[in-house]
């Protein structure tokens, strides 16, 4: 994580005119859409007096924290909030997708240091990551559905730790990244040092990490921190189009091949034992999605590669 606390493919510019992809009317089963957890009736929570606001479209939940008058810092309450709702998010089996946003120009500034600086007693942090979370709240999840983040402004420190959680990262021009906790002794302990590596590789991570330094959209383009760059005050249109885009879907299989990637990525013990999680995962799908979805392209779905 970063920021905080004390604790914690090819990438494209996307400009205003960003493709849409004409979703399908009919989402998968695995979609149906419910009002649920998320929200009032109306669809979307008030945002007064929440540090967190939760709003459900479709098959599709946007998670905002709202703390703008400190660049949506984190505070234990807030991660307390963040916690819970992507928890319910991944217990919601109506939704596919989520979309995680700053309300007021700023995706997140990290943990909020002036708690640590005053409550630093009352500040209860779990050493097991197995048994609790982390100081950011969400850091130690491991989501079985795709989460995209919608930067704008600052994701630093904690923050960016936040956006390292995301499966995809949509940013804007004029948005700031980095490890600014790097200045006060501020640790990673959100997940930043093992999924900045894993992201970007360790050569970047490190020069990030040891530095501190702001990186800027393009470098974070560049570097595949950054998987969408996009005019400024698009970054939630555009990650909700491509949570949308995603939901549309097969959804058992999408999962299955997301799993596999992670899967390969922090826990397999070699190529070989990688190879046979994605056949052990991807084989019952075959029956369940596979089948269904060659018919529709024998009869003539999606020949030429579109995805209307």
């Amino acid at each position: 994580m970063a920021a905080m606390r004390m604790r914690g493919v090819l990438p494209h510019t996307v400009k205003t005119q960003h493709v849409r992809f004409h979703l399908r009317k009919a989402i998968k089963q695995s979609c149906v859409v419910s009002n649920g957890h998320f929200c009032t009736a109306s669809g979307k929570e008030t945002a007064t007096g929440r540090t967190v606001v939760v709003e459900r479209r479709g098959p599709v939940v946007t998670v905002a924290l709202n703390r703008p008058e400190v660049r949506n810092a984190v505070n234990q309450e807030t991660a307390r909030r963040l916690l819970e709702e992507l928890k319910a998010f991944e217990e919601d089996h109506s939704i596919c997708a989520a979309v995680l946003h700053g309300i007021g120009g700023n995706f997140c500034a990290g943990y909020d240091l002036k708690e640590l600086a005053h409550h630093s007693a009352s500040l209860k942090l779990e050493q097991d990551v197995t048994k609790g979370p982390g100081p950011m709240g969400p850091s130690r999840l491991l989501l079985s559905k795709p989460l995209i983040a919608a930067v704008s402004g600052h994701a630093v420190a904690g923050g960016l730790e936040l956006a390292l959680l995301a499966d995809m990262r949509v940013v804007e021009e004029s948005a700031i990244m980095g490890v600014f906790c790097r200045r006060f002794g501020v640790p990673l302990i959100d997940g930043g040092t093992v999924r900045l590596p894993k992201l970007i590789g360790l050569s970047r991570a490190l020069d990030l990490i040891l530095t501190g330094r702001p990186i800027g959209a393009q470098e974070a383009l560049a570097y595949g921190l950054a998987n969408r760059v996009v005019p400024d005050g698009q970054a939630l249109q555009v990650a909700m189009e491509l949570a949308e885009q995603i939901s549309s879907f097969p959804q058992q299989c999408l999962r299955a091949d997301r799993a596999s990637a992670y899967h390969a990525m922090f826990d397999a013990a070699s190529f070989t034992e990688a190879m046979q999680y994605e056949m052990d995962h991807g084989l019952p799908v075959i029956r369940v999605e596979s089948v269904a979805g060659a018919t529709r392209f024998s009869s003539g779905v999606g020949r030429g590669g579109t995805f209307s």
